[in-house]
């Protein structure tokens, strides 16, 4: 018999910190997760281009796609299994998952391998949802908000270290960052297993049958007008910005003649950006603007600076005109992102929250399924190469359907929402 866990606000009381061992707990682990992370985005395109593998810009753009096909299929599992089981374990077996997967690449000697490691890791890498989760377990509706966009600080910081870190490995071999990764997604296990306490609890008389099947499940959750568009509009934002992530390093390669090293840096300088902007900006314009007007504007502003990536060259721009656009793009990016998921979780039940964030997951997970294999298509001319005329029209169409996520945020601002006036 099923007992559907309750949510155990450990930091309801008003004279409770906000930072409680918890919370903290959790940052840290979501931080270590995403530094393995961030160390794979740099390093994989020069890894599958060297001779062991030679892989055009399509197939590259099918490895970031099948990681996040798998995440698709697995993040609403994960989340749902969170709310039954519990977010430790899911976090625990989930980041056990992501080191096998990053082991399988670095130790692979045929493309295949590469992609059966990128698959693995997918699988297991549906977790942010429970990290989420988690957080709004133990945070108030009203520091849900802050809650969410520390969150994205550790995103941030993720970035700021992981490809850094990624970078500078390389020196030693393109396929040791995969290996350091792999390692620190163990230590990372290891130190949640023994540190992290449980956030909900299982002693609750209310029955509840466990979800039949994911996709009733986030048909079932669409229904609701107010979620079905913040997840349109996290599905679009998401879609553009796996293009960006995708094909930003066969960018940089192609106008600048960067490497890994290189890249690293660049995606540490947008790490620091998001974390600065989210860990003590965002919390202050919620306060002041609330989350709605932050959503649209950032999707604005990540809507232009797509459409300028394509005009920075060597000659106009050059590294300050670079610098520049994606500085724009990762102000956008964290001032939308943490208002959509705070928004998201807000229009959801307390009970929820693991299967709701899950669906919002699952439904990220597909489009950076479906962004880097449209990329891959667009980057890639007849030739299998990157051009000029490619990386026009690879940012463009992100740019379009930013511009697209834009319109539906207005419209999502414009909507009566009750709930979130409770």
């Amino acid at each position: 018999m099923n007992r559907k866990p309750i949510a155990e606000k450990i930091t309801e009381t008003p004279n409770e910190k906000f930072y409680t061992k918890p919370l903290l707990i959790i940052y840290l682990t979501v931080f270590i997760d995403l530094v393995g992370f961030g160390i794979v985005i740099p390093s994989l395109p020069f890894y599958v281009e060297s001779d062991a593998f030679r892989a055009t810009p399509f197939e590259i753009g099918l490895l970031f796609a099948s990681y996040s096909l798998m995440q698709f299929v697995f993040s609403p599992i994960l989340g749902s299994l969170s709310d039954k089981y519990g977010r430790r374990p899911i976090l625990f077996f989930s980041i056990l998952g992501s080191a096998v997967g990053y082991l399988f690449i670095g130790f692979a000697f045929a493309l295949w391998m590469v992609f059966f490691g990128r698959i693995v890791a997918g699988i297991t890498g549906g977790n942010i949802s429970t990290a989420q989760a988690y957080i709004a377990d133990v945070t108030t509706k009203e520091n849900r908000a802050r809650g969410m966009g520390i969150f994205g600080a550790m995103f941030g910081l993720g970035f700021v270290f992981g490809p850094a870190i990624g970078g500078i490995l390389s020196r030693y071999g393109i396929h040791v960052p995969f290996l350091f990764a792999a390692v620190l997604s163990f230590v990372n296990a290891v130190l949640l297993y023994f540190i992290l306490p449980e956030s909900i609890k299982f002693n609750s008389p209310v029955e509840a049958e466990f979800r039949k099947n994911r996709f009733a499940q986030i048909v079932e959750s669409l229904r609701n007008a107010q979620f079905g568009t913040l997840n349109a509009v996290y599905f679009f934002l998401v879609t553009s910005f796996s293009i960006m992530t995708y094909a930003f390093v066969l960018f940089t390669i192609f106008r600048f003649g960067y490497d890994a090293e290189q890249n690293g840096y660049l995606f540490a300088f947008i790490g620091i950006t998001a974390v600065i902007f989210q860990g003590v900006l965002f919390n202050k314009l919620v306060n002041r603007f609330g989350e709605n007007p932050l959503m649209v504007l950032g999707c604005l502003m990540m809507a232009a600076s797509f459409f300028a990536i394509p005009f920075v060259t060597i000659s106009f721009g050059g590294l300050i005109g670079l610098l520049i656009v994606i500085t724009f793009l990762t102000i956008g990016n964290s001032m939308a992102s943490p208002a959509i998921t705070s928004l998201a979780s807000k229009v959801s039940g307390e009970n929820e929250q693991g299967s709701s964030l899950g669906v919002l997951q699952s439904g990220a997970s597909l489009a950076r399924a479906i962004g880097p294999a449209v990329g891959g298509v667009l980057l890639n001319n007849a030739f299998n190469q990157v051009d000029d005329s490619t990386i026009q029209r690879t940012f463009w169409t992100a740019a379009a359907i930013m511009f697209i996520a834009v319109f539906v945020a207005v419209y999502f601002a414009r909507m009566e929402r009750p709930q979130l006036m409770a």
